[in-house]
């Protein structure tokens, strides 16, 4: 895959779902090399080929998820919840030496209530050790809204969380390419609020007819 401008590489694990298409769209059009994980072959690279011919180039690859950890920098984990232990677990090799960033969020779309702790980032380190450098981020972003008006930029805020303040700042690069602001949050543990409030955006989306209820942080100059 070429890299004309020395980003790095991005694989999106379980990037065949509802929020993994849209980032890496966005991510595609921002000028990352992209790959679409899934544990089947032929629907990563199915899922390819219908955002490259959104795009209308040939810059996305589909592979299954351990390929496309292991050809990637950093690799986002986009799974639903009750997909986040086995993936976690079965990657752990393949995500040697690389940025996990966990989009998890354990909330149940029928009856949206946090998670208690730890947080799903923080289940994830453990689990994976010293060797990967998990960031939780994108929790909070509407999957809906990814895939819209894909000429403008994203007008969301993400709140990032890490053990190591550098390793979020990596993340924060990637969210503020294709238009988003980003925060750092606070350690790992911390996520499992960032996770709550996904559940609080499911109900007011429910409630008010909505589909991209997002957050944004005030009263903060990042500048």
């Amino acid at each position: 895959m070429t890299n004309k401008n020395n980003l790095p590489i991005l694989a999106i694990l379980g990037g065949t779902g509802k929020e993994g298409p849209g980032l890496a769209l966005r991510w595609a059009l921002a000028g990352y090399p992209v790959i679409i994980g899934s544990r089947q072959h032929e629907k990563a690279q199915a899922t390819a080929d219908e955002l490259n011919s959104i795009l209308e180039s040939d810059s996305i690859q589909g592979f299954e998820n351990g390929i496309a950890a292991r050809k990637a920098d950093i690799c986002v984990l986009t799974v639903v919840y009750s997909a986040h232990e086995p993936a976690i677990k079965s990657l752990k090799d393949d995500l040697r030496g690389k940025i996990l960033v966990d989009a998890t969020a354990r909330v149940d779309f029928r009856n949206p209530i946090p998670p208690t702790p730890p947080s799903a980032a923080r289940l994830a380190q453990t689990v994976l050790g010293d060797q990967v450098r998990v960031v939780a981020a994108f929790q909070n972003v509407p999957a809906a809204a990814l895939r819209k008006n894909l000429d403008q930029p994203l007008k969301e805020d993400v709140l990032i969380c890490a053990d190591d303040p550098e390793d979020a700042g990596e993340v924060i690069k990637l969210a503020e390419s294709v238009g988003m602001k980003a925060y750092y949050a606070g350690n790992l543990d911390n996520a499992v609020v960032v996770e709550g409030l996904t559940s609080i955006l499911i109900s007011m989306n429910k409630h008010y007819g909505s589909k991209t209820g997002s957050i944004n942080i005030s009263g903060i100059d990042k500048a």
